[in-house]
């Protein structure tokens, strides 16, 4: 249901929705004028809107006005149905001063039009002097000699404080009528505010407003819904959603009132279920409740060039006026743009300078419809140029996105190969895969063996080996049909090759070196290469040359950035200096590992866990017990997705976190860890020297008690804290005051560490203790988890 209302957008008449739709609650109330005046004017327009009970209450924007009087100016600016309208109502129901209501149309840009309807406004708060009110009424008043100073000084005299609103200010363009709302402003009389209420920012110098003395600016930020009044909009509509389907609403619509009255509406007649994760997403900017709404409150108005502009460039994602002129071919966009934003046409800027902006998001799917159905020949063509002008620019992520919009394939497979291991080492696996995934076919993978090959490179270190596999494979096909634009490839199909080990650690450093040397200082791959070389020296059993390569291989992941390379280099370090019993080496390399770890966001990928089990191994030597089992538990979480797709490091990180199991008395853990490496060596048998490292962990499990204690695994924190006291002279009691508990719990507790490390007394505790490791120097060792201080430590 509508009502015709004028305006002075276009001349004539517009209808505008009313109730929920105008300004989600508003409808009109009359005011009653006391007397007659010697003019006409529209009652209507001076109505005070009434709130509907079933309107949502925005009591903390309301409780912002009411306490708002140090701002006499107070600008409330927002496109259609964001509840402008709606918390002026309320505050004007809920605030103790007398309000005065103008709802503007064009016909206020002629003053003295304008001038009777402020006049018949304020008229009932204050009384105003017959002889201005005459005036008024006159064939021709004299606004700025007569009627302009006498109102103003009545105004300044006034000692009652009021408000007066003025909504859809932002319809006035007229000199005449501008200088006299910023006349009224500058002569309010004390505590008393007028609110500038419109869709586009009012033509008054609002910046000099901001200098000149307290402005409250209200926006979409302030208007946009919570949480809980979008669920109490929702529930007025009888639709419900759970906590999923909310948030998803609001991300979509950005809070916006209307966006959330128009997508109940539309579930509601659709009469669906949307209970489920998914509801409230099903409404886009092509539901027709919402295109009609935009059209009519928004659209209808504009321009056929304005329509364009906005259609066009709703390819872009953010848009700035170089970025426009390029898609659009033309060198104007600056003055469309701030048309646009002046016009508050949901579009929101992103920098505080105004060159960059987006749209809203549902707006932005009703122009990309609107573009996919008036000239979908254009939308391949806009998205290419907008490729084309951010791969120029040096962004290549975002001229990846328009790459595969415009389904440029060659484009997005050279951009994707040229970022893809700066975007993996950087901790961003899940969105390199996004970009992968458009190529996830055979045919397309052969065409482009590079994507092919980095695909390989991350289903391998995500833990999928017949993905890796048949990636590789295609990249192997692909590079074999092709005698130009591979050469770059297969260097990295050797890579890839050797890393996942299928043919034994000779031909594994064979297909390394191979790729190495036809990768130059500074290639992106080199230091894969050497890892993978420095891998398979360690399979071959020459741990010294091993180390060599590795620590280059480390140096040159530095220089390049490669930084999961590097944590997986380091790692392999320090367990060789581990094995050769340079515990101080051991702990420098895995603390370096650690923290790059922690600084470029690698803690979740699988590479990650040798560096963590390392770590763990080197704080067991020191007695730091609690630490060591939160880096095994660390490494733990890593391992469902170290799979046999790169055999030599899920076997390594299961026999170090197997070791540092048997340190610690969990016989099952390592069984565990031994059950693992076994079932690895079934599908990729030949590893070299890693074999005896199966034999090693299988004969320290052998050695531990079968039905045995659990040692340092089973001892709680307060129980690791009390060992190290217990090697003093110390009683029972005198260590309770230390620890702040009583003799009682003491006992208790040293009962319970005796039972554990199968003693039946003190000094055969200590003695078990010290042959565990479970006390010893008081040292740490800082890591990227944190200090490691005495409190976490058993020493």
């Amino acid at each position: 249901m509508v009502v015709l209302e004028p305006t002075g957008r276009l001349r004539g008449y517009r209808a505008r929705p009313i109730g929920a739709l105008r300004d989600a609650g508003a409808k009109p109330v009359l005011v009653e004028l006391e007397g007659s005046l010697p003019f006409d004017v529209i009652e209507s327009k001076l109505a005070i809107p009434d709130v509907r009970r079933d309107s949502v209450s925005r009591t903390a924007l309301v409780n912002r006005l009411r306490a708002a009087g140090a701002f006499p100016p107070v600008v409330v600016v927002a496109p259609a149905g964001y509840g402008k309208t709606t918390v002026l109502a309320q505050w004007a129901a809920k605030d103790a001063r007398p309000f005065a209501w103008l709802s503007i149309d064009g016909r206020d840009n002629d003053p003295v039009v304008l001038l009777r309807h402020l006049a018949a406004a304020l008229d009932p708060i204050d009384p105003i002097e017959p002889r201005v009110l005459e005036a008024l009424g006159s064939q021709a008043p004299s606004l700025w000699d007569s009627v302009m100073p006498r109102l103003t000084a009545h105004l300044a005299s006034g000692e009652s404080p009021f408000v007066l609103v003025l909504d859809d200010v932002d319809l006035l363009e007229a000199d005449d009528a501008l200088a006299i709302i910023a006349a009224l402003i500058e002569n309010l009389p004390h505590r008393s505010m007028v609110a500038l209420a419109g869709r586009a920012q009012p033509k008054l110098p609002v910046a000099s407003l901001r200098v000149g003395g307290p402005l409250l600016e209200i926006g979409t930020f302030e208007l946009a819904l919570s949480r809980r009044e979008a669920e109490i909009l929702l529930r007025a509509c009888a639709v419900e959603l759970d906590e999923q389907g909310i948030a998803e609403l609001l991300q979509r619509t950005e809070g916006w009132a209307a966006g959330i009255f128009l997508t109940a509406l539309a579930a509601r007649d659709c009469r669906e279920s949307v209970d489920s994760p998914a509801g409230g997403a099903h409404v886009g900017g092509d539901d027709r409740y919402l295109a009609d709404y935009i059209e009519a409150e928004s659209m209808s108005e504009l321009s056929p060039e304005l329509h364009e502009f906005l259609r066009r460039t709703s390819v872009l994602e953010n848009m700035c006026g170089p970025l426009c002129d390029a898609v659009l071919e033309r060198d104007d966009a600056v003055v469309a743009l701030a048309a646009i934003e002046r016009l508050n046409l949901f579009v929101v800027p992103l920098d505080r300078h105004r060159e960059w902006y987006r749209y809203h998001r549902l707006f932005r799917e009703l122009l990309r419809r609107k573009l996919a159905d008036e000239e979908p020949e254009l939308v391949r063509v806009l998205n290419a140029r907008a490729a084309e002008w951010f791969e120029a620019r040096g962004d290549p992520e975002s001229a990846l996105g328009y790459a595969y919009a415009a389904g440029d394939s060659d484009r997005a497979a050279r951009i994707l190969s040229s970022v893809a291991l700066q975007v993996h080492s950087s901790g961003r696996a899940a969105t390199l895969e996004s970009w992968l995934r458009p190529f996830d076919d055979d045919e397309q993978l052969e065409q482009y063996p590079a994507v092919a090959v980095t695909g390989c490179r991350t289903h391998a270190v995500r833990g999928r080996p017949e993905e890796a596999e048949r990636w590789l494979e295609a990249a192997e096909r692909g590079a074999a049909s092709r005698r130009k634009g591979v050469a770059s490839v297969r260097p990295c199909i050797a890579v890839m090759r050797s890393a996942m080990c299928a043919r034994g650690p000779a031909q594994m450093r064979t297909d390394a070196v191979a790729a190495r040397s036809k990768l130059r200082r500074g290639a992106t791959w080199r230091a894969s290469a050497l890892l993978v070389e420095g891998a398979a020296a360690i399979l071959l059993g020459n741990d010294g040359k091993a180390d060599s390569i590795l620590a280059e291989a480390a140096l040159e992941a530095d220089r390049i950035g490669s930084n999961e390379t590097r944590v997986v280099a380091l790692g392999e370090r320090a367990v060789l200096a581990g094995a050769r019993g340079d515990h101080q080496e051991a702990e420098a390399l895995a603390v370096e590992a650690c923290d790059l770890m922690g600084e470029t966001e690698l803690k979740d990928y699988s590479t990650s866990a040798l560096a963590l089990a390392a770590s763990a191994r080197a704080m067991l030597r020191h007695g730091m017990w609690e630490k060591a089992r939160h880096q095994l538990t660390l490494a733990g979480n890593l391992l469902p997705r170290l799979t046999y797709a790169l055999p030599w490091l899920a076997v390594q990180v299961r026999l170090e976190v197997g070791y540092a199991c048997v340190t610690m008395r969990d016989r099952k853990g390592a069984q565990r860890m031994l059950e693992e490496v076994r079932a690895i060596f079934g599908v990729k048998p030949k590893l070299g020297a890693l074999s005896a490292g199966v034999d090693a962990l299988a004969d320290e499990i052998d050695d531990m008690p079968a039905d045995g204690p659990n040692g340092s695994s089973a001892l709680t924190a307060a129980e690791l804290r009390l060992l190290p006291l217990l090697s003093t002279h110390l009683s029972f009691r005198e260590i309770g005051e230390r620890l702040f508990v009583s003799r009682n719990t003491i006992k208790t507790q040293a009962i319970s560490v005796y039972r554990k490390l199968g003693v039946s007394s003190r000094s055969e505790a200590i003695a078990r203790a010290s042959e565990l490791g479970l006390i010893g120097p008081k040292e740490q060792l800082v890591t990227s988890v944190g200090p490691l201080d005495a409190s976490n430590s058993a020493a």
